[in-house]
């Protein structure tokens, strides 16, 4: 059997642009730590619009923000990677939850497996040599439906212990703490998530039940996108990961298997200080999620994507970008 063919994908917000080469670096660096060149593709799509947040042009311009993607994406180039990048600059307010879910629609029909990417995410070196195998193991089983998650930081409560990296998982939860490696706060470069991974021997493979994931490295076997499983188009910004999971529910009722990789740690840095960079108005607040919170806009949109990625089927209206603009 051929290596599977795999997609990666990822939206980068003009404001993330100074964050995002350590993501790329750690999927170039893992795709040639398993001489996968041939059989992965990075797809990318790079925001430039500011129809939502606007620049701050005091700071930098947007053809400087242009160039800094630039070299970046020459990282692929001169890896010989195979990759897609669109350049979004439209009126129309397209976000992760779009993103994702033309992501899933486009490449179920093109690859093999899909990983939602994320540009506060590192990947492990070892990704895509273990999802090779794992794929290859599970379709020689017949098993051609499934999801998979890496192992995450220590999580706030028992719920998330599934899928907690090993050595995180017995760490205590401490919270606002973002001084230990294990922390929801930490922000881990690198050359320190190669640290804590280290030689691998063998896997520690546990399937869970019920799901639990969040979007930040899930991996979704094609043929589940293909049997009709996608985020819901009710779904604007955020909770897509939930919506994308209560579909998966409603399609297969927990027929479809959930691996967790649980002794390979993938680095969600969610309080990332390059995070949110440049947008007009935030420059006196201090981190990523208070900056992004301070919109009115924001609260509005997340609440509604709460209501309609958890209840999907209620008969409560659908609300839409206009109606949360409009009212």
């Amino acid at each position: 059997m051929n290596k599977p063919v795999i997609a990666i994908g990822c939206i980068v917000q003009w404001y993330e642009v100074e964050m995002f080469t350590e993501y790329l670096q750690s999927v170039i660096n893992s795709i040639n730590y398993s001489n996968s060149t041939e059989n992965v593709v990075v797809d990318l799509c790079f925001y430039l619009s500011e129809n939502i947040e606007q620049l701050d042009t005091s700071l930098i311009s947007k053809s400087e923000i242009l160039s800094k993607f630039k070299d970046s994406e020459k990282l692929l180039i001169d890896n010989n990677i195979n990759y897609n990048v669109s350049y979004y600059d439209e009126k129309e307010i397209f976000t992760i939850a779009d993103y994702r879910r033309n992501f899933n629609d486009v490449y179920c029909q093109k690859s093999d497996l899909l990983i939602w990417g994320e540009s506060d995410a590192l990947f492990p070196i070892q990704c895509f040599q273990i999802l090779e195998h794992l794929h290859k193991n599970n379709v020689s089983q017949n098993l051609r439906k499934y999801i998979a998650f890496f192992g995450t930081n220590k999580m706030w409560d028992d719920s998330w212990k599934g899928i907690e990296y090993t050595g995180a998982t017995n760490k205590p939860f401490i919270h606002g703490d973002d001084s230990n490696w294990w922390s929801i706060n930490y922000v881990t470069p690198l050359d320190e998530l190669y640290e804590i991974n280290g030689e691998v021997e063998e896997l520690e493979l546990l399937q869970i039940n019920p799901y639990k994931f969040n979007g930040c490295g899930l991996i979704v076997s094609s043929d589940v996108i293909k049997s009709g499983v996608n985020i819901p188009r009710s779904i604007m910004l955020v909770h897509e990961d939930t919506a994308f999971q209560n579909s998966l529910i409603k399609y297969f009722n927990n027929s479809v298997p959930q691996i967790a990789i649980k002794n390979i740690y993938l680095v969600h840095n969610r309080k990332h200080p390059l995070k949110r960079l440049y947008v007009k108005g935030e420059q006196h607040i201090k981190g990523a999620l208070e900056k992004r919170k301070h919109n009115l806009w924001y609260q509005k949109v997340w609440d509604a994507d709460h209501l309609q990625a958890h209840n999907p089927w209620g008969q409560h209206e659908i609300l839409t970008w206009k109606s949360i603009f409009n009212e």
